[in-house]
Parts: C-alpha cells; sequence; structure tokens
C-alpha cells in the first residue's frame, strides 16, 4: 500500500471508533424505557376513573339490597264542610299510616349480585389498561429510540465523509495519484445526502417525541438511555408446537383480562336476565293506619280506629310486557356473547399475526447478524484497500460505504421491530411471560479489525 494514502484510510476506520468511545459515556437525566411505562400508568387518569366506577358500582350493590324507605301519610279525614267541627260527625277522624313496599321475588338480592358483577370487571379492565399502556408506551419509546440511534450512526459517518472530503482535496491538489474532481464532488453528495437523511430522522425523533408526550408529558423531551431495561427482558417463550398449536393458543388468549372482563359483562347480563324474570312475581306492600277521633257532642268517648292492609299487584297479561323484556333481556346477553366471541377471535389473529412477524423478524435479524453485515463490512474495507492501492474506483468505495451504513441501520430497524412485536405479544400473552436472554441495544465498539459494527449483535 502506498504509504500517502494511511492518512486516508485512517480517517475511513478510526473516526467511528472515537465518536462510538466518546457517545457511549453515560448520560444523566436520560428517559429509560421502565422510567416511561411507569410514569405513564402513574399519570393515566383512565386508571382513576375506573377506581372510581368500581367504588360507585360497590356502594350501589350495597344501596340496591335494601328495601325502599317506608312512607308516612297525615290525613284529616271526613270532616263535616258545614262546621268543619272535628267532634261533629262520627266518622272524623285525624289518621297516620305507615305503608312498606316488598319488591318482587328476589329482585333486591339479583341486583346487588348484578352491581357486584359489574364492579368486579373494573380490575380486569385496569389489568388490561396497564398492559395497553406499557405496550403503547414501549413501542413509542421504541419508535423515538430508532430515530435517535439512527441519527447517532449518520453522524459517525457524516464526520467520516467530512474527512473523506477533506483528504480527498488534499489528494486532488497534490497531484498524487488518482483522485478527480469528480471525486471531490461526490464525497460532497454523499455529505449533504446524510444531511438530509439527519433531518428526516430529527423529524421523526420530534413527532415520536410529541407521540410520547401524551403519556408522559415534558419528560419525552429527555434524551432517550441508551439500553433497553427490563420491560422486554422477558418474551413470551413459546415452543414451535404451542406456536402451531390454535387450540393452546385460544386456550392463553381465553384467559386475557379484556376477554375476562367481558365474561364478567356477560354474568352481570345473565343476573339481568334472572332480574327481569322476577317481574312474573307480585309485588307486595304492607299497610298500617291509626285513627283519631273527638268526643261526640255529648261528651262522650269515641273509640279510635286501626286499619291494616296488604297490597300487591297480579302479573296476569305478560304476553306484551313481561315475556318481552324477558326476551330482550336474553337477546341482549346473547349479544354480548357474540361480541366476546369477536373479540376472542380479533385477539387471536393478532396473536397469530404477531407470532409470525416475530418469527420472521428473528430469520432476518440472524441473517443479518451472522452473514449480510460481515459481509458488509469486508466489502467496505476491500473497496477501501483497492482505491488505496490505486486499483479501484472512489465511487465504489463510497458505495460500499454507504451500503454498511444503510445494514446497520437496516439491522437496527430489524431489531426494534422485533422488540415492537414482543411487546405486543407481551400484551396478548400477559400470564406466559417467563424469562429469556435479553435482547440488549446498547450500543458498542465491534471486534472486527478497528471498525465499529454500530450496535451489539
Amino acid at each position: 500500500m502506498n504509504i500517502r494514502w494511511i492518512p486516508l484510510m485512517l480517517v475511513l476506520v478510526g473516526i467511528p471508533v472515537f465518536a462510538e468511545g466518546q457517545f457511549a459515556q453515560s448520560q444523566p437525566n436520560t428517559l429509560t424505557l421502565d422510567g416511561a411505562i411507569a410514569q405513564a400508568i402513574a399519570s393515566d387518569p383512565w386508571l382513576s376513573g375506573s377506581r372510581y366506577r368500581e367504588e360507585a358500582l360497590t356502594s350501589e350493590s350495597i344501596s340496591a339490597a335494601t328495601l325502599p324507605d317506608p312512607k308516612v301519610s297525615l290525613m284529616a279525614a271526613n270532616f263535616p264542610t258545614d262546621s268543619f267541627d272535628i267532634n261533629q260527625e262520627a266518622m272524623t277522624q285525624l289518621t297516620v299510616g305507615v305503608s312498606q313496599m316488598f319488591p318482587r321475588g328476589d329482585s333486591l338480592e339479583l341486583t346487588r349480585r348484578q352491581k357486584q358483577e359489574l364492579a368486579a370487571q373494573e380490575p380486569l379492565l385496569r389489568q388490561d389498561r396497564q398492559e395497553k399502556v406499557t405496550a403503547t408506551v414501549t413501542q413509542l419509546w421504541l419508535d423515538a429510540y430508532r430515530a435517535q440511534e439512527s441519527i447517532r450512526l449518520i453522524e459517525q459517518d457524516r464526520s467520516l465523509f467530512e474527512h473523506l472530503v477533506d483528504a480527498t482535496k488534499a489528494r486532488y491538489s497534490s497531484a498524487l495519484g488518482r483522485a478527480r474532481q469528480q471525486d471531490i464532488i461526490r464525497a460532497q453528495l454523499e455529505l449533504t445526502q446524510l444531511e438530509d437523511r439527519l433531518t428526516v430522522l430529527r423529524q421523526q425523533l420530534e413527532s415520536a417525541r410529541k407521540r410520547l408526550s401524551e403519556w408522559i408529558g415534558g419528560q419525552a423531551s429527555l434524551p432517550l438511555a441508551r439500553s433497553l431495561s427490563s420491560n422486554l427482558e422477558d418474551e413470551p417463550s413459546l415452543a414451535t408446537s404451542q406456536m402451531n398449536n390454535d387450540r393452546w393458543l385460544f386456550e392463553q388468549i381465553n384467559r386475557h383480562p379484556l376477554l375476562l372482563a367481558f365474561d364478567q359483562r356477560i354474568e352481570a347480563m345473565q343476573t339481568g336476565v334472572e332480574l327481569v324474570q322476577q317481574k312474573y312475581k307480585p309485588e307486595w306492600g304492607l299497610t298500617a293506619q291509626y285513627g283519631y277521633r273527638d268526643d261526640d257532642p255529648m261528651g262522650r268517648d269515641r273509640a279510635d280506629l286501626f286499619s291494616v292492609g296488604v297490597t300487591f299487584d297480579l302479573p296476569l297479561f305478560t304476553g306484551n310486557r313481561q315475556d318481552k323484556d324477558v326476551n330482550a333481556a336474553t337477546s341482549r346477553a346473547e349479544a354480548l356473547r357474540t361480541d366476546r366471541l369477536l373479540l376472542a377471535r380479533k385477539l387471536m389473529a393478532e396473536l397469530n399475526t404477531t407470532i409470525v412477524r416475530i418469527q420472521r423478524l428473528n430469520q432476518r435479524r440472524g441473517l443479518y447478524d451472522r452473514q449480510l453485515l460481515p459481509q458488509m463490512a469486508e466489502q467496505a474495507e476491500a473497496s477501501l484497500t483497492a482505491y488505496n492501492n490505486d486499483h479501484g474506483d472512489f465511487a465504489e468505495a463510497v458505495r460500499a460505504r454507504i451500503a454498511e451504513l444503510n445494514a446497520k441501520i437496516d439491522f437496527l430497524t430489524i431489531k426494534i421491530d422485533r422488540l415492537k412485536m414482543v411487546a405486543e405479544l407481551n400484551y396478548l400473552l400477559p400470564q406466559s411471560r417467563s424469562g429469556l436472554p435479553k435482547d440488549n441495544l446498547t450500543m458498542s465498539p465491534a471486534t472486527n479489525g478497528n471498525r465499529a459494527e454500530g450496535m451489539t449483535r
């Protein structure tokens, strides 16, 4: 190799290493994934509303099981209109009465049970909400992380191309080697294109931060931590036989908090059917009344009067009322079961789709890790060596370097997409999480010569 081209080669292979080492230093006040999830859950108003709804339904269940308040009546009865004298007529009296209604059949107990069943779905809905918030915030955080780390990778090569332009200009002005003016233009063009890609990625990063701010507020503007924390360490471990066993997967889906909450609603609706059936039974009422009478005009004592009675209705004509109410309640319960089945099928389809995508992303990740990235690195270094020895074309060396950069960014995208699918899988199968090796995205220098691979494979 011509010794004159050693500085150029050092520029091409050495700059990323120093940039990597500088960026890898710990940064204070960073936003971790776990921190973002914890903040989103802690500040989610929906969870507070769910607790209030549960408290309201619990209180209503106690109230619904209580007899209605008794009614008191006060009456001046049978006063003569000619004198309004209380002792003129024997029928004149002052009465006080008390009446108490007794609801139909087991209506009180069934109403209490229905309220409790509705209240029991709220903890399940909160569990589903927390899992859903975790998946949503994880995906938004990963979108921002992908943009941030893509910017970092391009920033490394931007400094490389800046030095490349300077080195090419030096070669061209010294009239040594085969540097041409078009080589300078090509290096400047690549640098401009990198600036454009950086602008697009910064826009993506800012957009992801704004979407994340919906959940965590101003903390979304903090720099993101360089490594993932415990949220995605636990990927549901599914054996191949389990992945291909629809019955097993459907059983897992049926234990999803959202479907369990649906089961509570169906149970409450079925209790509502029993409640409507109580309309076939009479509603009873008990009345007691005491009447005071004054002495007659001759001063003789008159006996006070006491009355007691029972009232009840007769649900005789049930064809257009009770029967129709029962039919309506039964139909609503069946419609809710249909909605539950549709939701289960939707979750099952999402689960199968997520599993297939994870499998394919695992294949692509392995292909990039074991073959594509090492081959790209070898090609870039071979093109650079050929150019430095005046046996290769400058444009080819630049293209190889750009192809390697694109492969690194594609590899990062594959890993991020896979982790987003893992977050979705954790939402669909929250009860199946088990410890697997952590998929660490911490950026670190590679051990392949002096080249920086840009991420831990």
